[in-house]
């Protein structure tokens, strides 16, 4: 199992440019999860389940959770930096924000599969900011999970670094940088 440096999360609120980051260290080389709300609210919508951030969000927390799982033991053989869109301290805030207990499990899970201390954040950027199918959130709503996950991720002793608002190389490289 790699150490946990080499597991690297890029967390914030909806539409402040993760998932673009992420595709661009994928271009790099890089290997990434995928975004397991997104993934989730997809395969959900399309099977009419209801883990859904709207419906149920116990049963949504639950299905981020197993998916949030399998992500990170994917990484378990890799030798070089793997990052994540989002890792399992995001589910607690998203429980957080909806003002919904932590289960034991979940804090459990958050305890017993760390990441690198380090953690990029991405701020609420309004320029960039977009709704669609799967991120219904008004821009209020993307601060306050930005809040959030700043709140979570130093509840659970990660240090928070700051994603500039620069381009996305510029970002990227910043990132590649700080590590």
């Amino acid at each position: 199992m790699p150490e946990k440096s080499h597991r690297i999360i890029l967390t914030g609120g909806p539409g402040s440019g993760k998932t673009t980051l992420i595709n661009e260290l994928k271009n790099r080389g890089y290997p990434c999860s995928l975004e397991a709300g997104r993934a989730i609210i997809q395969d959900q919508s399309m099977i009419e389940g209801n883990a859904l951030p709207w419906e149920e969000p116990n049963a949504f927390a639950q299905a981020m959770l197993i998916w949030e799982l399998r992500s990170w033991h994917e990484a378990n053989n890799n030798k070089k930096l793997y990052f994540y869109d989002r890792g399992l301290p995001d589910i607690a805030g998203y429980l957080l924000l909806c003002g919904l207990a932590i289960p034991k499990h979940i804090d459990k899970a958050i305890n017993l599969f760390r990441y690198s201390t380090n953690v990029f954040i991405a701020p609420p950027w309004a320029e960039i900011y977009t709704q669609d199918q799967e991120r219904k959130q008004t821009e209020k709503e993307a601060k306050e999970t930005y809040l959030a996950m700043v709140a979570i991720y130093k509840r659970y002793n990660y240090n928070l670094i700051e994603l500039p608002k620069i381009g996305i190389t510029n970002r990227a490289n910043f990132i590649i940088n700080k590590i």
